[in-house]
């Protein structure tokens, strides 16, 4: 374990520090980093950060058995502490991670993934194909920090954000490395960039899947610029960069991609390195090309929704550059199903479909319908969703056209509502569901909301519930409850119709 006086000089020599004071304590050493203070342990750091952070915090910490603070600020306190005062807290909690957790240098190869939309579904096919790979190699399963799970060989749990705090992905990392795990794919989101937790990584391979507004708000971004920003620096911290020639603004992508020290690109458009075509659905399944200078063969996908050929190209784009072979990606691929994404549940007569989807914002719906009316020609679409509340404002308006203008009914639900009311989010957004001339109705309980629409399902209809995805959880206030996952309430449903569609046949047949 290090002493207290090598977090300081590390610290020090970053220039991040404004003032300190650890006499008596420069022997000490350091067994905990963290940022809550019901973690803290005997002889540990604890770290002040956040906006609503209160020096409750701080004593709570210290009775536990903090032996030195690190904050912004100096906070006056009736017992005498060791403490440091940086100049910007964010910056500072990589380095004291990277210290304790010793990942400097980086004991694995790390995958970094970012975009509006895909990130979860591109890492799991990362993470599908290096399995193949190294199973094939007596190598272990691999890593990955995800917004559904997190597993890194010791911790198996559901994610509680798409891009942990520094402390958490650094204690991930060693994990891995104690587990001599070699590779770890995770979910890079625009926060997570521009508020630092991933600042000091080295990413083998970075991805950069697609862009399009969202998370603009007060408390996230202020503008798409701060957004796409935010999303491009992941290439500063990149050794090959992927670049996604299909997406929106690629010419500043590839631009801003120049930076690493190598670029791959894909897509079904232009000329990129990996190249998809000759799309193609058969019997619910979607099969497509891939040409590159390695091979040029057929893969087949497991996973509903044509956006997926997308996520896919990604993801065979990234094990190409690590020197994967072809028959790992084919396998992987064809085999793959992620939780909570493209989940699809039938009825006995096969009139009724329910697809669970983690879409939440302007690109991921608009590529979701435009897949449902190409697998589901002449079927009428119902869909259950919600916005969050106290951020991403501009979803309200953006969801409820796209939702309004391709779906035959709407149902407005709860979906993390925070601190405001969910009438009031549902109506907001319900205003711009029915100036598009499309039914609209708000239930606030998710399970009744699903229950309704697929009960009001009439025959060839498809039940989009969407938001959510595999997340038990909903947030009201500064709580989060636990509480079923859409596809558990999808089942159910869907179990009562089946049960109700044999009762009304057999008493037709009486």
């Amino acid at each position: 374990m290090e002493q207290l006086k090598e977090y300081l000089e590390k610290l020090e020599s970053a220039d991040m520090t404004a003032a300190f004071c650890i006499d008596g304590e420069e022997e000490a050493e350091v067994r905990g980093v963290t940022f809550d203070s019901k973690e803290v342990v005997s002889g540990g750091i604890f770290v002040c950060k956040g906006k609503n952070f209160r020096v409750e915090y701080l004593k709570e910490a210290l009775e536990r058995g903090c032996i030195c603070y690190v904050s912004e600020k100096r906070y006056e306190l009736s017992e005498e502490t060791a403490w440091i005062q940086v100049k910007d807290i964010r910056k500072a909690m990589p380095v004291l991670a990277a210290i304790f957790y010793r990942t400097e240098p980086l004991p694995l190869h790390l995958t970094g993934v970012t975009g509006t939309k895909g990130k979860t579904t591109t890492s799991y096919y990362i993470k599908a194909i290096l399995d193949v790979w190294e199973k094939k190699q007596q190598g272990k399963e691999t890593g990955i920090l995800s917004s559904v799970d997190i597993y890194d060989g010791k911790e198996l749990v559901p994610a509680k954000m798409t891009t942990p705090e520094a402390m958490e992905i650094h204690r991930h990392i060693r994990n891995c490395a104690d587990e001599s795990i070699r590779y770890l794919t995770m979910e890079v989101s625009s926060q997570a960039l521009k508020y630092k937790r991933v600042r000091g990584l080295k990413f083998d391979v970075g991805i950069f899947l697609n862009i399009s507004e969202d998370h603009i708000s007060p408390c996230e971004h202020e503008n798409f610029e701060d957004y796409f920003t935010s999303k491009l620096s992941l290439f500063k911290q990149t050794k090959v960069a992927c670049v996604n020639l299909d997406s929106a603004e690629k010419e500043r992508i590839l631009s801003a991609s120049q930076i690493a020290e190598k670029v791959l690109t894909f897509g079904t458009t232009g000329a990129p390195d990996i190249w998809g075509h000759d799309i193609e659905m058969h019997g619910g399944r979607i099969s497509f090309w891939v040409r590159c200078d390695r091979f040029h063969e057929k893969f087949n996908l497991r996973m509903h929704g044509l956006f997926n050929v997308e996520n896919a190209l990604a993801a065979i784009t990234a094990a190409y550059a690590y020197g994967v072979d072809v028959d790992s990606m084919k396998e992987a691929l064809a085999n793959v199903q992620v939780k909570g994404r493209m989940e699809e549940f039938e009825s006995r007569d096969r009139k009724l479909v329910a697809i669970v989807d983690y879409a939440h914002n302007r690109l991921s719906f608009e590529k979701l319908y435009d897949s449902v009316y190409k697998e589901y020609p002449g079927y009428e679409i119902y869909t259950v969703f919600g916005c969050p509340g106290d951020k991403a404002l501009n979803r309200r308006r953006d969801l409820g056209l796209i939702s309004g203008l391709f779906s035959n009914r709407v149902y407005l639900t709860t979906d993390d509502p925070g601190t405001e009311s969910v009438t009031r989010i549902s109506e907001e957004t319900g205003h711009y569901v029915e100036m598009v001339g499309c039914p609209c109705e708000c239930i606030e309980d998710r399970a009744l909301a699903i229950h309704r629409a697929i009960q009001d399902a009439g025959e060839k209809t498809v039940v989009l519930v969407l938001g959510k995805g595999s997340e038990g959880r909903q947030r009201f206030g500064n709580l989060t409850y636990d509480c079923p996952t859409d596809s558990e309430m999808v089942r159910k449903s869907m179990n009562n119709y089946d049960r109700q569609t044999i009762r009304r046949k057999v008493s037709r047949r009486t």
